[in-house]
């Protein structure tokens, strides 16, 4: 039945543009036009110097993009899991409502293996966010919140990590890095070995084995500092976030992708090889401990 109703209204596009050849150019010039903001506007304004990008081509590593409000995601079919996500965060105004957070996790319509709710259920694994329910509610509202529940946004961690170590860092850095800086943009997403393991419920979704978190300071002198953890999935989750510090180009190393590819080559070797946790005031939140 839902084949028929494909077919027909293919059929009807086709004897539309078959009557009026001229609204075939109308629409390949607009979705043109669209292309070429989504591709020169929207994407580099949704993340910092440049989008991450795969630095050889492999299945592994290839991604659909999707932008979403306010946050961006390099998906991965083959692997289930978004590889990188990127969003920019500023301190949470004063006024900022609590939302409630919604029930359930939503498939996405843009991606081919539609993986869903019940696929991480029984599994072991938690459904974890990439961009954080608790930032992107308190700062860009209710329709933001929402689509951090998309499972294109979501992979397996494990309840220690995800409930403890990894909420602890979503929180510090909402609530304690935005303090020294004029905003913060953060890059995150899942590594994984050459042992691939998936959900026993959906083979589509493979585990991570780590996850990294990469963060860009920029000062209203617009000065860049950075700051780089990897964080594996077998934690405890009381563990000090100094254990875990480590370069951008480590995590390059791991995830095989590049980042700040637009940044001059010279000032990228800089900002990528560094551990300045001083500037961060990382010490200060490093034990603080979680609120689950």
């Amino acid at each position: 039945m839902q084949n028929k109703k494909i077919i027909k209204i293919l059929l009807s596009a086709f004897l539309i543009i078959k009557k009026y050849p001229k609204l075939l150019l109308l629409i390949f010039g607009f979705i043109l036009l669209f292309y070429l903001y989504e591709i020169k506007i929207a994407r580099p304004n949704a993340t910092y110097m440049g989008v991450p990008e795969a630095t050889s081509l492999s299945l592994n590593t290839f991604t659909s993009v999707f932008r979403n409000s306010n946050f961006m995601i390099g998906y991965s079919d083959y692997r289930g899991n978004p590889l990188w996500v990127s969003y920019v965060l500023t301190p949470i105004p004063k006024d900022a409502k609590r939302l409630k957070r919604p029930g359930s996790f939503y498939k996405d319509w843009r991606n081919i293996t539609q993986i869903e709710h019940s696929d991480y259920t029984h599994s072991g694994y938690d459904r974890g966010h990439m961009a954080p329910n608790y930032a992107i509610s308190r700062l860009y509202g209710k329709s933001a919140q929402i689509s951090t529940f998309d499972m294109t946004n979501i992979t397996p961690q494990k309840p220690n990590l995800n409930r403890k170590l990894w909420q602890r860092l979503e929180e510090a850095e909402v609530s304690e890095f935005t303090k020294y800086f004029d905003k913060v943009w953060v890059f995150t997403g899942p590594i994984f070995d050459e042992n691939k393991a998936t959900l026993k419920h959906s083979n589509y979704v493979e585990i991570p084995d780590a996850f990294f978190k990469i963060y860009v300071g920029i000062s209203n002198n617009k000065e860049a500092k950075t700051l780089a953890f990897i964080m594996p999935q077998n934690v405890k989750g009381n563990e000090s976030f100094m254990k875990f510090v480590t370069t951008i180009d480590e995590v390059e190393k791991q995830t095989g992708l590049d980042f700040f590819s637009e940044i001059e080559d010279t000032l990228e070797d800089k900002l990528e090889g560094v551990q300045d946790t001083q500037v961060w005031h990382l010490k200060s939140v490093a034990t603080k401990p979680s609120r689950y």
